[in-house]
């Protein structure tokens, strides 16, 4: 299989390209540097190579500016506009090949779901409403051009990816090791989490498995609470987690994005991944984090 793959320096693209190599297919990046690239794109001039994605068998879309840190405007701007604009363009430089790739896979997020409590979630769930959830919205919609050529479109919508190299548990780590980690607000809120394996074997699944097709909850099969994440991280660590941050302090710390991603509850479930047959390397929670690399 010839697969390009956008964002393939980051925690998820890296671990995919890695994986992808070793099985013996072939994997081209698609990075924003034309003169040493075979396929490259300049976002900023609207502009990807089109011609240079003919003859590949799939597509994985990663890139995107990260959203960690104070959102303020310019922040949201940039959200906003690497993922919205960078979709478009690519999804309608594949609805002009005259022989396109069989599928397209566009990363998106849980957060498509807004802060929603205790309700479970699943694909054909409605969306919430704060910025996140309506950034999702449009991520996926960029990619009908797509779609509409006839193209397998999976929009891979990822809980908190569990790395010691990267994201969320990277963060917490060095607190809690020296033991001044703690729950987050009430501790109630639901985390959908993932072994960074996991993701990368989901990914795989989704390139071959032609059941799997629009949203796709890329989740372990058992969110917990930030409770239980807390208190299970303690454990591997063997460290005590009794510094709790309460709610205000997160929003002094973090703005807006304390309210969408540490303190917002989404109880996601993997419908379409169980029904389609995948497989967890890493269903519990406590394996997960005592596999992470540099526990």
């Amino acid at each position: 299989m010839n697969v390009i793959v956008s964002g393939a320096t980051g925690l998820i693209g890296s671990a995919v390209v890695s994986s992808l190599r070793g099985q013996g297919h072939g994997v081209e990046p698609l990075v924003r540097t034309k003169p040493t690239a075979s396929v490259y794109w300049d976002p900023y001039a609207g502009e990807i190579a089109a011609d240079k994605l003919e003859g590949h068998d799939a597509v994985v879309h990663l890139a995107g500016e990260t959203i960690a840190g104070r959102w303020t405007a310019e922040k949201k701007r940039r959200i906003r506009e690497s993922r919205l604009e960078g979709t478009k363009l690519l999804s309608d430089a594949i609805a002009r090949l005259a022989k396109p790739p069989a599928v397209f896979l566009c990363a998106s997020a849980i957060g498509y779901y807004g802060n929603r409590g205790d309700e479970i979630l699943r694909e054909d769930s409605v969306p919430g409403a704060d910025f996140l959830a309506n950034l999702c919205r449009e991520w996926e919609a960029a990619t009908k051009p797509a779609a509409d050529k006839g193209v397998r479109v999976v929009n891979l919508r990822f809980g908190v990816v569990l790395s010691a190299k990267g994201g969320a548990l990277a963060k917490m780590l060095p607190p809690f090791r020296v033991g001044l980690g703690g729950i987050i607000g009430n501790g109630r809120q639901y985390w959908s989490w993932i072994a960074l394996d996991d993701v990368v074997a989901a990914i795989e699944f989704a390139l071959t498995n032609e059941k799997l097709t629009g949203p796709v909850n890329v989740v372990a099969p058992n969110p917990v609470t930030n409770r239980q994440f807390t208190k299970t991280l303690g454990r591997v660590l063997d460290t005590p987690a009794i510094f709790p941050m309460p709610a205000f302090a997160a929003r002094l710390a973090f703005g807006e994005m304390a309210d969408a991603l540490l303190l917002a509850s989404q109880r996601v479930e993997p419908a379409k991944l169980k029904a389609a047959g995948f497989q967890w390397r890493f269903p519990e929670l406590e394996a997960a984090l005592r596999h992470a690399p540099g526990k």
